[in-house]
């Protein structure tokens, strides 16, 4: 795909009322399909759907021969069942009221085979009891912490014993292991690859000491986008990358190696321009994610060297030389620094194909609940 530096722009910018998300399915397609070609076969694909929360484009995932899919929230999975995917991993340790939830997609939606992660004995035995008590068989994977030590264990003789005890239980149906490793994005791909393999290297021993014990398809859902590449080259393991779809300005430098092009972008105005070094945009807290400092928020495509100097819920101000060449009302593209949380403060994305407004997405999962 041609990517000329004035990509994003197309005719009508001025008539949208902002701030607006922007996606370009075109440009989706083509990260998809380069996903595809690095795992080579889409059953080593599991998307997280996480940055995108749409129907749309999970249809365009379904359509492009992908089948499985993970997910974080109850919304995403039903989203997801909603759409038809055979297979929903929800990627979160359900307890309390999130239980009967899951319980209820599995009764609600037979169509698709539901699973979610334990790392836990007495999460894992109020799951199972409330799965016997309503006759359902749950798909289970063990969560393994390979250093990031958010949820999961380690992948040692505990887990091990552990893993072993869940697989002789009645009404859960043990899939295998998972294993996130969200601290690993070094800039430089080669200590990335080197910190990836050794995180991985006892997850891998394990699947072959449990084969060895009797286990049977002992799957491993591996990673997240920085170790793509990396995993993507084990044919044992299904890699669940999920930024890759939409990109970001963050994964765009420390990830300069990886092959995806951006595809989601924010429109913005300048609304006020007090001084001829200041101006004011309309793109607040509630419009571009904001837990990172101030300069690591946004990268404008079509206005290079504003200076950020503030940021409130509804305005985003500059200063610095730059400014003098703004005017009030001028229209500025930028790229998220983090667009997953991006994503989801808006109820829509403006779709652009070929230079022009074809329609919208709907962020369908952007809510909490759904039906059930």
């Amino acid at each position: 795909m041609k990517n000329s530096p004035d990509w994003f722009v197309f005719e009508g910018m001025d008539l949208l009322d902002t701030p607006a998300l922007l996606v370009y399915p075109q440009r989706v397609q083509q990260n998809i399909d380069t996903a595809l070609a690095l795992v080579g076969r889409p059953e080593r694909l599991r998307p997280h759907v996480k940055t995108h929360k749409s129907a749309d484009l999970t249809r365009l995932l379904l359509a492009s021969g992908i089948r499985q899919f993970k997910c974080s929230t109850i919304a995403e999975a039903e989203m997801l069942a909603q759409e038809g995917a055979p297979d929903v991993l929800l990627a979160y340790q359900p307890v309390g009221p999130k239980t009967d939830r899951l319980l209820q997609l599995l009764e609600n939606y037979p169509a698709t085979e539901f699973s979610c992660l334990v790392d836990n004995r007495e999460a894992a035995g109020a799951l199972l009891q409330q799965a016997r008590e309503r006759g359902i068989s749950l798909g289970v994977y063990l969560d393994l912490d390979v250093g990031m030590h958010r949820t999961g264990i380690r992948p040692d003789q505990e887990a091990l014993e552990f893993y072993l005890e869940l697989y002789q239980q009645p009404g859960l149906a043990l899939k295998g292991l998972h294993a996130y490793d969200g601290h690993i994005a070094d800039a430089d791909p080669i200590l990335r690859q080197q910190r990836v393999e050794a995180a991985f290297a006892p997850v891998l021993a394990m699947r072959e000491t449990l084969l060895a014990r009797g286990c049977a398809a002992v799957e491993i859902i591996a990673g997240g986008m920085p170790s793509f590449p990396f995993l993507a080259k084990h044919p044992a393991l299904v890699c669940s990358p999920g930024t890759f779809v939409y990109w970001d300005a963050s994964y765009s430098t420390k990830l300069a190696d990886t092959p995806f092009v951006p595809a989601a972008l924010v429109l913005s105005r300048v609304v006020s321009k007090p001084a001829p070094n200041r101006v004011t945009l309309d793109l607040g807290h509630k419009s571009i994610a904001s837990e990172n400092g101030l300069d690591k928020r946004v990268e404008w495509l079509n206005a290079a060297g504003l200076l950020p100097a503030g940021h409130s819920e509804e305005h985003f101000f500059f200063t610095g030389e730059a400014c003098a060449s703004l005017q009030i009302a001028d229209l500025l593209v930028g790229l998220p620094y983090h667009i997953c949380p991006t994503v989801a403060l808006y109820e829509k994305a403006i779709t652009i194909i070929d230079q022009q407004v074809a329609g919208s997405w709907e962020t369908t999962a952007r809510a909490r609940t759904l039906r059930v």
